[in-house]
């Protein structure tokens, strides 16, 4: 047989063949050629964004916060403190080395979050802006504006704000993105995907917040103080968790303490505390939180849930379409007087580092109550939260629109001369009683009848939910 013959044969391969030979050829060419040049543009993308927020916003990142993220978890990794928790727990458990290493390795992939600045600054404050704006009128309602203005460019700021609804991660990130990149202590509830990945992206951190692993609190200790240590700009929801009945929840000081056990007080770095509030016309969650301060409730399933989401959708949807839609009222937010721990430290006389596990704690949770103080004192009150407060006080009454004006105006100067923040729109003390009527009309907690409003009885406790949110203003000292 002549060799050119050979050469002219046909080859046949098995299809299946042919088609892993196939997918192996693109995957190459993409590993190749359209990946690198796919990474070289969104690095091009980034670091356009990074010299926009520097000039432009005058917003200066620190190193750590757009360090690499394989980085960051080896440097916890190789951490003296944690690889000194290690070998306890290696000696404790009878766990060969590696084995404990590989459990330390995964709990920092767990905690460390992947911050990209275009994905921030770019994605996520536009739809922050555009959802926050979309859903309410945003307000700042207060700012102590010369203590914020004392706070050096060089501290770690640390926002600690009271949480009343998912919302809130968004709130605040918009309103103060022109100023920094906040990174979030964030709860288990936000580790599915594709959530979990925008998330991170954002420069949240996770934390399992009823975690009695002592390697893991370590390990998420060590990465809280380095993160502090570093400057990065954190934002705190002290209560750990959404409250359910409306009032501000016992606080928990765990990350606080992470944060100030190594804190030099002779270092670069100041920390400082600065107390946000927070307060809404209408919380989403409002009636799942209250069903789940009812432990003899039956709750909804997960179908049940997402059947009651889809016919809130449905009904926004038929309004918007019918231009009877109407914004969900305001959500106000407002920054208090900012708490220097290096002063707070130096007047008290203490040392964090230097301090037993039990007289640090005590110390923690002496400064951890002035800061909910400051919360407290700053939680703005909104329309519906002081119109709901006199349906409550007197449920079976029916008012008439002008009492219950006259009521309301009453309880606004009240609160005014005891220090609250009154959020008033358009500067009308007679408007924002008629915003909160309308929005508890509109929802049919409050029903008219005969030119009279009446509580709906079935719904006191949303409407308790509400007036509880600025109850404990009542009490505060007016403010300095």
């Amino acid at each position: 047989m002549s060799a050119s013959s050979v050469l002219a044969r046909d080859v046949s391969i098995p299809f299946w063949l042919a088609v892993a030979g196939g997918a192996l050829a693109v995957w190459a060419a993409l590993d190749h050629l359209l990946v690198p040049s796919a990474r070289w543009f969104a690095r091009g993308r980034v670091e356009r964004v990074l010299e926009r927020i520097r000039t432009t916003l005058q917003i200066e990142l620190p190193p750590f916060q757009t360090t690499r993220r394989a980085v960051l978890i080896d440097r916890l990794l190789f951490d003296p403190e944690v690889q000194a928790a290690a070998a306890e727990e290696a000696r404790a458990t009878s766990l060969p080395r590696d084995a404990v290493l590989a459990k330390v390795r995964a709990a920092a992939s767990e905690i460390v979050p992947n911050f990209n600045a275009y994905a921030y600054f770019r994605l996520g404050y536009s739809a922050a802006r555009a959802l926050a704006r979309k859903l309410y009128r945003v307000r700042l309602g207060y700012a102590d504006e010369a203590g914020l203005a004392r706070v050096h460019a060089s501290d770690t700021v640390v926002f600690l704000i009271n949480h009343r609804s998912n919302m809130d991660y968004i709130l605040v990130g918009y309103l103060v993105a022109e100023r920094a990149a906040i990174s979030y202590a964030v709860g288990e509830w936000a580790r599915v995907w594709p959530i979990e990945t925008l998330v991170r992206a954002m420069g949240a951190y996770f934390v399992r917040r009823d975690s009695r692993d002592p390697l893991y609190r370590k390990v998420l200790e060590r990465y809280v103080a380095m993160a502090t240590a570093a400057g990065v700009t954190q934002a705190v929801f002290p209560e750990g968790g959404l409250s359910r009945d409306g009032k501000l929840r016992p606080p928990k000081f765990g990350i606080l303490d992470y944060m100030l056990r190594s804190f030099d007080l002779d270092g670069e770095r100041d920390v400082v505390f600065i107390p946000v509030g927070v307060n809404y016309d209408r919380v989403f969650e409002d009636r799942s939180l209250i069903a789940e301060s009812e432990p003899d409730k039956r709750r909804p399933g997960t179908t049940a849930s997402l059947a009651t989401a889809a016919r809130f959708a449905t009904r926004n949807l038929w309004l918007m379409a019918r231009n009877r839609w109407h914004r969900f009222g305001y959500a106000c937010v407002a920054f208090g007087t900012p708490i220097s721990v290096r002063e707070y430290a130096r007047s008290r006389g203490v040392d964090f580092r230097k301090l037993s596990r039990d007289d640090r704690r005590a110390e923690v949770e002496a400064l951890g109550r002035d800061v909910m103080a400051g919360i407290a004192r700053v939680v703005p009150v909104v329309p519906v939260a002081l119109v709901a407060t006199a349906f409550v006080a007197e449920p079976d009454r029916a008012w008439s629109e002008l009492e219950l004006k006259a009521e309301s105006l009453r309880r606004m100067r009240d609160l005014e001369a005891r220090g609250a923040h009154v959020y008033i729109p358009r500067g009308d003390q007679d408007y924002a009683i008629d915003v909160g009527l309308r929005m508890l009309t509109l929802r049919r907690l409050v029903e008219e009848r005969d030119g009279l409003f009446r509580p709906r009885r079935e719904e006191l406790p949303l409407l308790s939910y509400y007036a509880n949110s600025i109850a404990h203003l009542a009490g505060v000292a007016e403010s300095p």
